[in-house]
C-alpha cells in the first residue's frame, strides 16, 4: 500500500499538482497497480514461453515479386509540381 508521502513525492518528481482528493484517487490507484504487479510476479511462470504478441501471428502480405514500375509520366500525372521527371515539394519549415 502506497502512503500519502510516497504519492506527494512521486507527483513532485512529476511536477504535477495534485490536490488532496487526487492524491488519495491517485494513492488508491498506485496501491491497485502494485497489488496487481505483485500477483504477476508471484506466477510460477519457468514453463511458459516468451513471447511478443498474445497470437500467432502469419505473414498475410504477399510474395514480395518484382514487376514493372508504372512509367514516369503515369506516376507524376497528378503531381502538382514536377521538376526533371520528379515529384517536387517546397522546404519544410
Amino acid at each position: 500500500m502506497i502512503d500519502a508521502a510516497t504519492v506527494t513525492h512521486v507527483a513532485r518528481l512529476a511536477r504535477l499538482h495534485l490536490d488532496a482528493d487526487e492524491r488519495e484517487r491517485m494513492r488508491a490507484e498506485l496501491s491497485g497497480i502494485l497489488d496487481h504487479v505483485d500477483r504477476i510476479q508471484a506466477l510460477d511462470l519457468d514453463d511458459v514461453p516468451p513471447t511478443t504478441h498474445v497470437i500467432a501471428l502469419e505473414n498475410v502480405m504477399r510474395d514480395d515479386e518484382p514487376w514493372e514500375s508504372l512509367p514516369v509520366g503515369e506516376a507524376l500525372r497528378e503531381a502538382p509540381r514536377i521538376v526533371d521527371d520528379r515529384f517536387s515539394v517546397g522546404r519544410m519549415g
